[in-house]
C-alpha cells in the first residue's frame, strides 16, 4: 500500500503548520502594535509603513533565530553526510587500535576472537573497509575463524 504524501511527510507538514501559524500571528499582532504606535504619535496608519516595519522585524527574527538553527542542524547533517573528519566520532580508529592491542597480547587467538566479535556485531560497522575485510576473511577461510574462538 502506498502511503499518502500527508503520511510520508507528516512531521514536515506539522512543522509547516506551526511555522505558518506563528508567522501569521506575528504579523497580526504586529499590525495591532503598529496601529497603536501610529495613533499614539498622531500619525496616519499606512499599510506600506506597516509592511516595511513588519518585514524588517521578521527578517531580524529570521537572522537571529531561524538561520542560526538551520545552520546548526542543516550544516551538521551536511557535514555528517559528506563524511567530514570533524563529524566522525573515531570509532573505527579506536576499533583498529583495540584489534592491534588484542593481537599483541594474544597473537594465537586474536584473529579468531576478532572474527567472533565482528560476527556478533555484523552490520553495525560504520566503515565499509572493516566489513569488506571480514567478508573476505570469511570467504577465504571459514573454519579457521571459529576454530580457536571461545564459546
Amino acid at each position: 500500500m502506498k502511503k499518502s504524501i500527508w503520511h510520508r511527510y507528516g512531521y514536515g507538514w506539522v512543522t509547516l503548520g506551526f511555522f505558518i501559524l506563528s508567522l501569521v500571528g506575528h504579523w497580526v499582532f504586529a499590525w495591532f502594535a503598529y496601529v497603536d504606535e501610529q495613533n499614539a504619535l498622531g500619525a496616519s496608519v499606512e499599510v506600506s509603513g506597516y509592511l516595511v516595519q513588519v518585514s524588517r522585524d521578521t527578517l531580524e527574527n529570521w537572522q537571529s533565530e531561524f538561520l542560526q538553527l538551520l545552520w546548526q542542524i542543516g550544516g551538521l547533517a551536511f557535514l555528517l553526510y559528506v563524511g567530514s573528519p570533524q563529524s566522525k566520532e573515531g570509532d573505527d580508529r579506536m576499533e583498529a587500535k583495540i584489534d592491534a592491542i588484542l593481537a599483541a597480547v594474544d597473537p594465537k587467538n586474536a584473529d579468531a576472537l576478532i572474527h567472533q566479535i565482528d560476527q556478533a556485531y555484523e552490520g553495525r560497522h560504520t566503515d565499509f573497509r572493516w566489513t569488506e575485510t571480514a567478508r573476505k576473511d570469511s570467504a577465504q577461510n571459514p573454519q579457521s575463524a571459529t576454530a580457536g574462538a571461545p564459546k
